[in-house]
């Protein structure tokens, strides 16, 4: 049977990426995004909540991600979804899940840059507007 671990978020970029390299060499830069989700109560009242995912993007994507996003931009984040779990000296286990980007779109008005662990084609890619973006 097959499966599917697929991801997508747009929101704007939480903190400065930070990039480090394996004991092999390979860069790997994470950064969190913020999404927003505006709703309104039963009682009509207008609420907003926040929702925070750490991105994790490795080899190139790593390196375009940390050269090029900022605190403050706003992102569209493709990959799927990874758990990681350890325990800590006291015993207990704690959990921390984050996004493998695969894709990462630079959404802002100076034009959207697409930068995927995949070649990308630059004809094509030059003509998609964040309005292109499913889900959005």
């Amino acid at each position: 049977m097959a499966s599917l671990n697929k991801v997508m978020i747009i929101g704007n970029i939480g903190n400065e990426p930070e990039m480090r390299f394996t004991p092999n060499g390979n860069p790997v830069t994470s950064f969190r995004v913020a999404t927003n989700r505006a709703y309104t109560t039963v009682d009509g009242e207008r609420r907003e909540e926040t929702e925070w995912f750490t991105v994790v993007a490795w080899g190139r994507l790593a390196e375009q991600c940390n050269q090029f996003l900022a605190k403050g931009r706003r992102v569209y984040a493709e990959g799927r979804l990874r758990t990681h779990m350890w325990e800590s000296q006291d015993g207990q286990r704690h959990y921390r899940t984050e996004i493998v980007a695969n894709r990462v779109l630079f959404l802002d008005r100076r034009g959207p840059a697409p930068f995927s662990d995949d070649k990308v084609d630059e004809t094509t890619s030059s003509e998609l507007e964040p309005e292109d973006i499913p889900f959005e």
